[in-house]
Parts: structure tokens; C-alpha cells; sequence
């Protein structure tokens, strides 16, 4: 990723959390990423770890309308995905995307069960949440034009609990300096 796409990026999450009267921590630990794939307009997502600590984690999210957090699944890690501003749109799959498997998926969806097709899309609008435990395989990208998303998780891993389906994807970008940084990123 180029370092104005960053800070640009960094500008975008900011003024939309200000907006929304978010107030962050005085060091937040900023992490933007385009997963690798050198788009970050169709595959990116900004993040901030409110609270990283043994037992749980806790995440801000910002992203626009057409930038997807790719297909994945954690192996350890059960986390709460809360749509905090504008509508979040995820797919879910009980088994790998693309291999034999569950017709269905259960979730819990704002604390009650609701049983969707593989692969099926499961809209939330602002204050809904679901409840993904490990091994169920999850893709998600704003449908409004931006979303503020929570996260409230089990302990997290970046580097060891993210499977990507698409084997290309990193979760931490490169960063090519084209000009210079207003923030330090989490993997920097």
C-alpha cells in the first residue's frame, strides 16, 4: 500500500468517527490494510485495537461501500461483529466456500439463533450484531456508503488465526513511502 492511501485512509475513519461522536484513546493503535492484494479501494479495511489484552480484544472499524474484508475463518478466535454506524452485510459458511459441507449455518443474531443458507448474506443495521465462533467462514463489506463496525472478541491473533480462502491475501500490507506517514501502523 502507498503511504497516502494510508493516510488518506486514516483521514476518512477519523472525520466519520468524529461524525458519529466516537471518541478514540489518546495512543490508538491504528492497523490499515489492503490484505495484500494492492486494492485497497475493493479490498481494504481500517482498524483500531481499543483494548488487546489476554483474554478478549476489542476493535473500531471503518470502511466504505465496495471494500471487502475477504473470506476467512479463525481456528481460536469467537468474536461478536456489531454493525455500529450504517449497514454491514456479511457471508457465512459453515465449511470452506466452495467444498461440500452444511446446507446451513446457525448465528446467533443479536442473541437469537438465525439459521441461513451457505453463502447466504446476513444484513445488520446499525446496533445489530452476530456472534461467529470458530469455523465458521466469514466475508463482510459495508452496504451504506460507510460503516462503522465493532468487534469484541476472544484473544486475538493476527498473525497466527487468520485463514484467508484466497491463499494470495496477507493480513498486514507493504508499504511503499510516498510521502510522509501521520500515523505508525500496528505492524509497523
Amino acid at each position: 500500500m502507498k503511504r497516502s492511501e494510508i493516510n488518506a485512509a486514516f483521514r476518512d475513519a477519523s472525520a466519520c468517527f468524529a461524525h458519529h461522536g466516537w471518541s478514540l484513546s489518546p495512543r490508538p493503535r491504528w492497523d490499515i490494510t489492503d490484505f495484500g492484494l494492492g486494492d485497497f479501494l475493493r479490498f481494504g479495511l481500517t482498524l483500531i485495537n481499543l483494548a488487546t489484552e489476554p483474554e478478549y480484544c476489542e476493535k473500531l472499524m471503518y470502511a466504505r461501500r465496495n471494500q471487502t474484508t475477504p473470506a476467512h475463518i479463525h481456528a481460536k478466535k469467537k468474536e461478536d461483529i456489531i454493525c455500529r454506524a450504517g449497514e454491514l452485510t456479511l457471508e457465512l459458511w459453515p465449511a470452506k466456500p466452495g467444498t461440500s459441507g452444511p446446507a446451513t449455518v446457525t448465528v446467533p443474531v443479536d442473541g437469537e439463533p438465525v439459521i441461513l443458507a451457505a453463502g447466504s448474506r446476513l444484513v445488520l443495521r446499525a446496533g445489530s450484531r452476530v456472534t461467529l465462533v470458530p469455523g465458521v467462514w466469514h466475508a463482510f463489506y459495508p452496504t451504506s456508503d460507510e460503516c462503522i463496525i465493532g468487534e469484541v472478541s476472544t484473544a486475538n491473533d493476527d498473525l497466527h488465526d487468520n485463514f484467508f480462502l484466497d491463499p494470495g491475501v496477507g493480513r498486514f500490507p507493504g508499504v511503499e513511502e510516498d510521502e510522509p506517514a501521520q500515523i505508525r501502523l500496528l505492524s509497523e
